[in-house]
């Protein structure tokens, strides 16, 4: 028999993170059997409130020190091929991909500092916690080679929905990403084929503001949009306007070898799968049907709610998977994306690993060179598939890409200033060299 607690870990499973779920029980043990409340006592040897702290802080930074020390074993284990046999797969099996090592520690006594973390008697470290040690150490991580930062559109660069807008704070944190000589991207599931005005609709404050910060061709062109999750790009050009570029030349062979058959096949299956569901569950809804997504959008005034975005994701999954694993199937077997959109649901034929495969090979990015910051890393999210291919920052909306952007902007900083600075004494080496000559 099935115990309820089984029953509901099935069913939650898919709104939690194992390596976050993981790094929170750890975190739990100095928590409960040490973070005690401060006594209302006089002894003074009870009421050391600076010295609980203290030894708490000392705790946690022990524990993610271990932590961090698995993460390094299975990039070793990932180095010799063999990842399956490292420590940290057995107790995370569904562990994805390190790309960099991850200085969880110092991160910590980061988060700590503007959090006090260690400080908390009633709450212990959460899922946002973690979840932004996890953000920090990533981009301390990368900054000092970082070439290629992807982002995802909605709820990451602009509201669910909206445009960008031209007094968003992000406008000049994403123009001295240019300036810093990076690679920008947007990678989103909005899908417009061709059609590179729709795009700049969507992204016009941005855009403005490049004009505004008067980049130059060389930044401008740094600039790309990737649209449908892998289908469709667009590069800045220096009048400000994005231009379209042929799927011949930056798509490989096995992506142009997807036939509209396949693709039409797919997409038949998912939409009777979401028309199913709106039948089902009575949803006030609308199936659009585009040449390579389908999806389900509320009617105007209509809130769907987030259970009901997630039984269509999941359940369209699991359609598609069973269609693409039958005898009849596996001729159509096309990688593909079912995702709740936060408001909507989508089935997208492609994904973002795919997107950000694409743009690595074409821009010329290693996976440890190679950033994307989105807000759907849950498995009915479409940035989750992206942590096998590149480092990623999981942040809940443009208020946290603001933050880490900062973080990033200060690292990249402190970088130029290093450099600059070791040019210059390379210069007075050269011209000391040349006087005592």
């Amino acid at each position: 028999m099935t115990s309820m607690y089984t029953i509901n870990y099935a069913l939650r499973a898919h709104k939690r993170d194992p390596f976050i779920e993981f790094i929170k029980g750890m975190l739990m043990t100095p928590f409960v059997l040490h973070a005690k409340p401060i006594p209302q006592t006089d002894d003074p040897t009870e009421k050391d409130e600076e010295y609980h702290m203290d030894a708490n802080v000392a705790r946690y930074c022990d524990i993610l020190s271990s932590i961090e020390e698995l993460i390094n074993e299975h990039i070793r284990k990932q180095a010799k091929g063999v990842p399956d046999q490292s420590r940290l797969k057995r107790l995370v099996p569904s562990i994805s991909t390190f790309h960099t090592q991850l200085p969880l520690r110092e991160s910590f006594l980061s988060a700590n500092a503007k959090h006090s973390i260690a400080a908390r008697r009633f709450v212990p470290p959460s899922f946002n916690d973690i979840r932004r040690i996890l953000n920090t150490a990533q981009i301390t991580a990368i900054a000092p080679k970082l070439k290629l930062i992807t982002f995802d559109g909605d709820m990451t660069l602009y509201d669910d929905g909206q445009d960008f807008e031209h007094d968003s704070a992000l406008v000049n944190l994403l123009v001295s990403l240019l300036k810093y000589n990076l690679i920008v991207c947007v990678v989103t599931a909005a899908g417009y084929p061709g059609d590179a005005l729709r795009y700049e609709q969507r992204l016009s404050g941005l855009l403005k503001g490049f004009e505004n910060a008067r980049l130059s061709k060389n930044m401008c062109e740094k600039f790309f949009v990737l649209g449908g999750e892998c289908n469709y790009l667009f590069q800045c050009k220096e009048d400000y306007h994005l231009k379209y570029l042929p799927e011949t030349k930056y798509q490989p062979q096995n992506i142009l070898s997807w036939s509209s058959d396949q693709i039409n096949a797919i997409l038949d299956v998912a939409q009777e799968n979401l028309q199913r569901c709106i039948d089902e569950m009575k949803l006030q809804c609308t199936v659009l049907r585009k040449s390579k997504a389908v999806g389900i959008v509320p009617k105007p005034n209509v809130k769907i709610f987030r259970e009901q975005l997630d039984e269509c994701v999941l359940s369209t999954q699991h359609r598609i998977v069973n269609y693409l694993n039958s005898p009849w199937g596996k001729k159509n077997d096309l990688p593909f994306c079912a995702f709740n959109g936060g408001s909507d649901v989508w089935v997208d034929i492609g994904n973002k690993l795919i997107g950000v495969q694409i743009l690595q090979q074409f821009l010329g990015a290693t996976p440890g060179e190679t950033l994307h910051v989105g807000d759907q890393f849950l498995s009915t999210g479409n940035d989750f598939a992206t942590r096998h291919q590149c480092c990623t920052l999981w942040i809940v909306n443009p208020d946290e890409t603001q933050g880490v952007l900062l973080e990033l902007t200060a690292l990249l900083e402190a970088k130029k200033s290093e450099r600059s600075l070791l040019t210059l004494l390379d210069h007075s080496k050269i011209l000391l060299d040349s006087q005592t000559i």
